[in-house]
């Protein structure tokens, strides 16, 4: 999924009324043994992304009020990928996000970063690989420096870097496609820059979409020592007939979770929601169940429309699951916290 109004949307989102669903509403058992590969009943953070800029923190804890009391410990943004001075680290937003973030030691910063500048233009693919060659090579180094310095001086060192999400598709400037061997390279070239920093402790997490889409996921891994967290943005639309599809889908769900086994690495979810088939309360619960069961690091979920159900009014029956999962007992038992 690649739409620009995804960064943008909380500058329209839709207000949500207080007490817009009544309580209520049945799931099954919590399975019995927690697929945790490295043991132990972790908790899941909770987090959703509200809006790109200061509002998106308010927000929090407005969407906590209606969770009834359920924390958020997963704040969520983005970087803008329009120049590389917003790649850098320069919106204001930042400021607020670190002081939410200092709030509580529990809690994460999650921060979508682009890997190139006019992120989302429609750069042709030859262009692409061009500047991912260039970027390979190190002429880019400097503006991730400055980025990481940055986060670390706004107390912000331990910040979970959500690097050129969704590279497997077809939309994004910082795709891979073009040329998978240098993006690679790329990437190792980011980490290493942005790890140079005194004081740093970020966690970078690799985040495909599910399934194949342009290129299989698993040609853009730069490596088990620049990936700490692998992460997948899941949204309800085809090829999927069913929770299941999602599943077993090659590049799907189930490969995700072993491939992060495999290779030593928590998992996450760092964007997820509703899309192509309406309001489908039965994907919101087979996702929160299955978010549930295999305990990632974190998970948000798109807040807006068509995504999204707290800032949208256009599914009900979908919030109706999402809150009652998150804010009673049953959620209690499956790993999220109040």
């Amino acid at each position: 999924m690649s739409h620009r109004r995804r960064r943008l949307a909380g500058a329209c989102a839709i207000t949500v009324a207080a007490g817009m669903l009544a309580t209520g509403g049945a799931f099954g058992t919590p399975p019995r043994e927690v697929s945790d590969w490295r043991g132990g009943g972790r908790e899941v953070a909770v987090g959703a992304y509200l809006h790109y800029g200061s509002p998106g923190v308010e927000r929090m804890r407005e969407l906590s009020h209606w969770l009834r009391g359920t924390e958020l410990r997963a704040g969520h943004t983005y970087l803008p990928g329009d120049t590389w001075a917003n790649i850098e680290g320069a919106p204001d937003s930042l400021e607020s996000w670190a002081r939410w973030r200092k709030a509580r030691a529990d809690r994460l910063f999650v921060l979508n970063v682009p890997m190139l500048e006019r992120n989302e233009a429609g750069v042709p693919d030859d262009r692409v690989a061009e500047l991912i060659r260039t970027g390979a090579r190190g002429a880019y180094d400097h503006h991730f420096r400055r980025l990481a310095e940055r986060l670390v001086g706004l107390g912000l060192p331990d910040t979970v870097i959500v690097l050129g999400w969704e590279m497997n598709g077809f939309n994004y400037t910082h795709r891979c496609r073009p040329d998978p061997e240098n993006w690679k390279r790329y990437w190792r070239r980011i980490v290493t820059a942005m790890r140079s920093v005194k004081g740093q402790r970020f966690r970078f997490d690799f985040a495909p979409n599910r399934g194949g889409d342009a290129i299989a996921w698993t040609k853009c891994y730069p490596g088990d020592d620049v990936v700490d967290v692998l992460g997948m943005d899941s949204y309800d639309q085809p090829p999927g007939e069913s929770f299941h599809d999602y599943v077993t889908q090659p590049y799907g769900l189930q490969q995700q979770v072993d491939f992060a086994k495999a290779h030593g690495k928590r998992i996450s979810y760092p964007e997820w929601g509703l899309f192509r088939n309406g309001d489908n309360a039965e994907y919101m619960r087979s996702m929160l169940e299955w978010i549930a069961k295999h305990k990632p690091l974190y998970q948000s979920i798109t807040d807006y429309c068509p995504h999204g159900v707290w800032q949208c009014t256009e599914n009900p029956d979908s919030a109706h699951v999402f809150r009652e999962f998150l804010s009673t007992e049953r959620g209690r038992r499956w790993g999220y916290r109040r």
